[in-house]
């Protein structure tokens, strides 16, 4: 019986992968992960995007965000929505679980909370678009909803921006919880 000859298949980085010098930076796989007990926005990390000229929509759900109440030191519980269009930079994603986990002890109402998210992260990519809706667990009867977007400066991104703050009501921008388990 003849013997067939089978191609080896390519480990590790690809033609379209990343390489060594891309990731050197990243502390993504150190052996030891600091979690940081205090608000640190210096912990995210963006890596460039290959496809700029492109649009896609990026979503990320954090469903364990805690922060704490500034007046009560109570702890307030939400899932984080982050939805954004890339331009040169994407966000590294254990950078921003890392950077959302450091909201543990911070004490910030709901609103501020999901500005500076929203702020935090259009400093760091400058993305087309973004927008950060958390949905809070209620506490004393009253479940909070805060929504907060960025755009560049073109005028579709712009338009996208108008149009989703015009439209927007709880549950209109989220997965409903049945369709991610």
């Amino acid at each position: 019986m003849a013997k067939v000859k089978t191609k080896k298949k390519k480990t590790g980085t690809g033609a379209k992968g990343r390489n060594a010098k891309e990731l050197a930076s990243f502390t993504l796989g150190e052996a030891e992960t600091k979690y940081s007990m205090t608000y640190s926005p210096e912990v995210l990390e963006a890596f460039d995007n290959k496809n700029p000229n492109s649009d896609a929509w990026t979503t990320f759900l954090c469903t364990e965000f805690t922060s704490l109440c500034p007046k009560t030191s109570q702890p307030d519980f939400a899932r984080i929505y982050i939805n954004y269009i890339a331009d040169k930079k994407m966000v590294e994603s254990k950078s921003l679980k890392l950077y959302l986990f450091s909201f543990r002890n911070h004490g910030d109402f709901h609103e501020d909370c999901i500005q500076k998210i929203c702020d935090d992260l259009a400093k760091l990519m400058k993305p087309k678009y973004i927008e950060v809706i958390g949905e809070f667990t209620p506490r004393g009867g009253i479940a909070i909803y805060p929504y907060s977007s960025y755009s560049n400066s073109k005028a579709l991104y712009k338009s996208i921006k108008a149009k989703r703050f015009a439209e927007y009501s709880p549950g209109k921008y989220t997965m409903d919880m049945s369709k991610i388990y």
